[in-house]
């Protein structure tokens, strides 16, 4: 389990039907292994994009850019250096979450390294 203000997020390799874990300031839900990965992968896609972004937007400019799949909707608001992030599960549970802007920066990057390092 790795966790920061407002965020939190866990894999459990061992665990039979819900490894994966997500989390904000006052809710957390355990996820199946490919809705956990989905939502990291497209959650890091939308971040490569808004940096992608920055050259082409003056300033006060914000986006929102989203990804979909069967497993998941995940979307980004904000500027490409400050934005929030959502996301709600397609499949089954239809249960949805999101954090704030201070938390989704430490959050992405615990994403990034969920499977390299251990918890």
């Amino acid at each position: 389990m790795q966790e920061g203000e407002g965020w939190r997020i866990g894999w459990d390799g061992e665990a039979t039907h819900y490894p994966g874990l997500l989390g904000g300031a006052h809710w957390a839900m355990e996820l199946t292994a490919p809705e956990f990965q989905e939502i990291c992968r497209l959650a890091q896609q939308l971040a490569q994009q808004m940096q992608a972004m920055a050259d082409v937007l003056m300033d006060e400019e914000s986006l929102t850019c989203d990804a979909e799949s069967d497993l998941a909707w995940v979307e980004v608001n904000g500027f490409p250096n400050a934005f929030t992030l959502r996301f709600i599960l397609q499949s089954g549970r239809r249960c949805e979450g999101a954090w704030d802007i201070a938390a989704t920066g430490p959050l992405l990057r615990a994403m990034d390294t969920v499977f390299t390092q251990p918890f």
